[in-house]
């Protein structure tokens, strides 16, 4: 394994900004290759997310098995381990608690100025479609992650698509975490022609208001595609991290939590990002050995990710490596450092930062309770992860009453006269005459 490894301090700007370019991020090529997928499934309806199943996935699934059946949901249920089960339980109620604290009050208001009332009111989206990827592994944890928020905000039809195994059935997991969260309309189907059916509906699968949950890059372009028709969320990709370390961690803790993220698949990022030469060269010398002890397919995406996307960074200071990281803006940054929260004082640009020893990626992919399905790509420079809020909007309101129309008024139609609006003017201008004419006339 030929793992990279670069010093900061002697990158040009043109390599630093290489090393920030995430794989999935040039989407152009995968757009010219989704959009006709996407085009038939909104014209062909069930026909064609049924032939782009049987081509994509493998699997010959009519429309009229598209969806799950309530019965096949409550089986896998009852078919888990009960330590599988209380796992999922554990990890249900975690995420719960967390998103419930993300609840906004139902509505506020306040007066902005003597007699005009304004505020906003918080209400639920109507409908949200969750996509739950399948292509590297099977993943109740995004299940849980995207369905707990959309049930803490009251979303009233919440509908999951996730791609089906050779024999046209969904990963019985994800079903019984779907089941545990209280989601049941499941529709066995996946890839481009999922988000193209919930972007524009078909005979059996009803469109949604918005899309969320991770996907591949024919994903992310199938996202791209459908996003002037539908609110595709925020931009969750193939997976990234940054591991930052200083010579307070043993570099085989280090080097095994590198692993964590560049496992997902081939196109994932992952670095190591060190102060310590130490740390870095003993790092060198240990992955190649950990990630040979990995089952294939695992090990092959972490020879791919080192290799192509990720590696071993070293920074002459934390000042210079709090520089990258914000730079880099990573889905997931681990801080192995001595003083964890001094650090996070730094940090600007993270989709999520986890602290210390004790807080692996591992635990925040599935248990911890913040949510895991993040921004990737440098989205999380202004995006934020999947949250209570994601499915909520906000509406504002305002009244105003005669005395506070008459004061602001005119001072409003000045404004609208300057940006030339006469017809904007000419609604204040007519209340107001009437006002002075009703006037007049009560004075006689």
């Amino acid at each position: 394994m030929n793992i990279r490894f670069f010093a900061l301090s002697e990158m040009d700007t043109a390599l630093r900004q290489r090393l920030c370019q995430r794989t999935a991020v040039d989407l152009s090529h995968l757009v010219s290759l989704v959009e006709p997928m996407v085009q038939r499934v909104r014209s062909e309806g069930d026909k064609a997310v049924s032939e782009l199943t049987r081509e994509y996935d493998g699997a010959d699934i009519p429309p009229g098995r598209f969806r799950v059946h309530p019965e096949a949901i409550e089986a896998a249920l009852h078919a888990l381990s009960p330590e599988l089960r209380q796992a999922l339980e554990i990890s249900i109620a975690n995420i719960k608690r967390f998103h419930e604290k993300q609840r906004e009050q139902g509505s506020w208001q306040t007066h902005v100025a003597p007699g005009i009332l304004a505020g906003e009111k918080v209400v639920p989206i109507p409908s949200a479609g969750l996509y739950i990827p399948r292509g590297k592994g099977s993943f109740p944890s995004m299940m849980m992650m995207a369905g707990v928020p959309a049930k803490v905000a009251g979303v009233e039809r919440v509908v999951v698509v996730t791609p089906p195994d050779a024999d046209g059935a969904a990963d019985r997991a994800t079903l019984a975490a779907a089941s545990l969260i209280g989601v049941d309309e499941i529709y066995c189907v996946g890839g481009v022609q999922a988000i193209a059916a919930l972007a524009f509906g078909t005979e059996t699968i009803p469109k949604v208001a918005k899309i969320v949950g991770p996907g591949s890059g024919y994903v992310m372009a199938a996202k791209q595609l459908v996003s002037p028709y539908v609110d595709t969320g925020l931009p969750a990709g193939p997976s990234e991290a940054i591991i930052l370390a200083d010579d307070a961690v043993d570099p085989e803790t280090a080097a095994t939590d590198l692993l964590i993220e560049a496992e997902h698949g081939s196109d994932s990022s992952a670095f190591l990002l060190t102060t310590s030469a130490t740390m870095a060269q003993a790092a060198l010398q240990l992955i190649p050995s950990l990630a040979s002890k990995l089952p294939e397919p695992r090990r092959t995406f972490c020879r791919h990710v080192l290799e192509n996307s990720g590696g071993v960074l070293l920074a002459q200071d934390m000042h210079e490596a709090m520089d990258f990281i914000n730079e880099f803006a990573p889905e997931h940054l681990q801080i192995l450092t001595r003083d964890p929260l001094s650090v996070l004082d730094h940090v600007k640009c993270a989709g999520e930062a986890l602290l210390g020893y004790f807080t692996p990626g591992t635990l925040a992919n599935y248990s911890l309770g913040p949510n895991a399905i993040l921004p990737t790509s440098g989205f999380a420079r202004t995006w934020s992860s999947l949250s209570v809020r994601d499915f909520t909007r906000r509406m504002s309101f305002a009244m105003v009453d005669e005395k506070a129309f008459r004061d602001l008024a005119p001072h409003t139609a000045m404004l609208a006269h300057y940006e030339g609006f006469p017809a904007h003017a000419a609604a204040l201008t007519l209340r107001l005459q009437r006002l002075s004419e009703d006037s007049s006339s009560h004075s006689e």
